[in-house]
């Protein structure tokens, strides 16, 4: 009998977890290009400048009225214009990225923005301050794609997550800083300060490009190969990337549309001042930069498509419930409904973004990355128009609560099934991979 249980199976099983354990070990261990952490920070830098500008701008724009004699659905054409430009430039400006590199470009294109601030600042005409921002628009589509594919392109596919978790925060926190310091400079100094803030900002972003990002990007992988998950013959015109694109557009909509409803309602019905309605936002931008990380994480180990549902689903409940009419929009308690559509935008940055650009060869991610952008400037262009549009009877609370639910019935209906097809491409065993 003895000899009989030494030969039992037991022992197999220690044997099945080593091989699981040597199988995972290689996606685990897959390296990154030598300054990949500094590439992207760099890149994230000039990205968060862009995100700022949209929230700095915001805070100003009652002040900008008041100084300039237009109203305030007027002013609303002030972030349209920009994001109309923004979006138009993105495409040339992504196929430049991918012929030769994303640092040339996005030098070029922070120089251009640098100058476009600093001629809003002296604007004498509400008219010279729109061509001003369409200056700016231009500046800021040509440096977008640039950046984006510079950040990832020291990342392998399977650990883009992790990036762009890092990118998304910086989104966050840009949307705390730009209401914040565009509200500060207001109060103190005039709207005008807002433009000049920029200026600086713009140098410092082509420093840190300058500095850390190479002149030519190659191919993602420490051996120079081309690691993306998809194969060479891919088009950016696919499924993937089309719902990523449209899931970046929704989330762009909503989130700044609301923060222009906040603004305009805090500031003209509520009685509160350019930092005091820009501080009601701190919580929204908090939650935004804390959950992208998470999402990054969840994307790298189980996909895109269960976090970026999920973001919609948060943001939708969040917005179904500041919809309700006998709920208040400017008392303490407008903080709890505030927490899920916080967490929930910040879940939907990272899923589109990684589904994206997996789903496309890295000798396509200058113009991957402009289709993601256009879908976001796309979608904060029609978000401010359209707040604009629902205020132009008045910044009242009845219309606010209306644009609420019709932006949660959005989240619903179109948010979360598109975010059902970020599936990302499988590459099968008789199909080769690109080296």
């Amino acid at each position: 009998m003895s000899p009989s249980k030494s030969d039992a199976a037991p022992p197999a099983q220690p044997r099945r977890r080593r091989r699981s354990r040597r199988r995972e070990a290689p996606v685990d261990a897959e390296p990154l290009e030598p300054g990949a952490w500094t590439r992207l920070a760099a890149c994230t830098g000039a990205a968060a400048l862009l995100q700022i500008d949209g929230t700095l701008i915001t805070v100003a724009l009652p002040s900008v009225g008041h100084g300039l004699h237009v109203s305030g659905a007027t002013t609303s054409t002030v972030l349209s214009v920009y994001f109309a430009t923004y979006a138009l430039t993105l495409w040339p400006a992504g196929a430049l990225v991918d012929r030769v590199g994303p640092r040339r470009v996005a030098l070029a294109g922070l120089a251009l923005f640098a100058v476009g601030a600093a001629g809003g600042a002296v604007s004498g005409s509400f008219t010279v301050l729109l061509l001003t921002r369409a200056v700016q628009g231009i500046a800021a589509g040509i440096v977008s794609p640039a950046a984006l594919a510079g950040a990832v392109s020291g990342f392998p596919p399977s650990r883009r997550g992790s990036a762009l978790g890092i990118w998304g925060a910086s989104a966050g926190a840009s949307n705390l800083i730009g209401p914040m310091l565009g509200g500060i400079l207001t109060v103190a100094f005039g709207w005008r300060a807002n433009w000049w803030a920029l200026v600086p900002l713009g140098l410092a972003a082509m420093w840190g490009i300058a500095s850390q990002v190479p002149a030519q990007v190659p191919p993602s992988g420490v051996d120079g190969s081309d690691s993306t998950a998809a194969p060479a013959s891919s088009s950016i015109l696919n499924t993937v990337v089309l719902s990523a694109a449209g899931v970046a557009t929704l989330t762009f909509a909503v989130m700044i549309g609301t923060f222009y409803l906040a603004e305009q309602y805090l500031q003209h019905a509520a009685g509160f001042s350019a930092l005091g309605a820009s501080s009601v936002l701190v919580l929204v931008a908090l939650l935004v930069g804390a959950s992208a990380p998470i999402a990054g994480t969840l994307v790298d180990a189980r996909g895109e498509r269960v976090p970026a549902m999920l973001g919609f689903l948060g943001t939708a409940l969040g917005l179904l419930v500041l919809g309700i009419h006998t709920v208040s929009l400017h008392s303490v308690l407008t903080i709890v409904p505030l927490i899920p559509v916080g967490l929930g935008l910040g879940l939907l940055f990272v899923p589109a973004s990684r589904a994206a650009l997996n789903a496309s060869p890295q000798s396509l991610h200058g113009r991957t990355s402009a289709l993601l952008s256009i879908g976001r400037l796309v979608g904060a262009g029609a978000g401010a128009g359209l707040a604009g549009i629902a205020l132009s009877g008045g910044a009242k609370a009845s219309s606010v609560h209306d644009t609420l639910l019709v932006a949660a019935a959005v989240c619903l209906v179109a948010g979360v099934p598109m975010s059902a097809l970020l599936r990302p491409p499988r590459v099968s065993a008789e199909q080769p991979v690109p080296v």
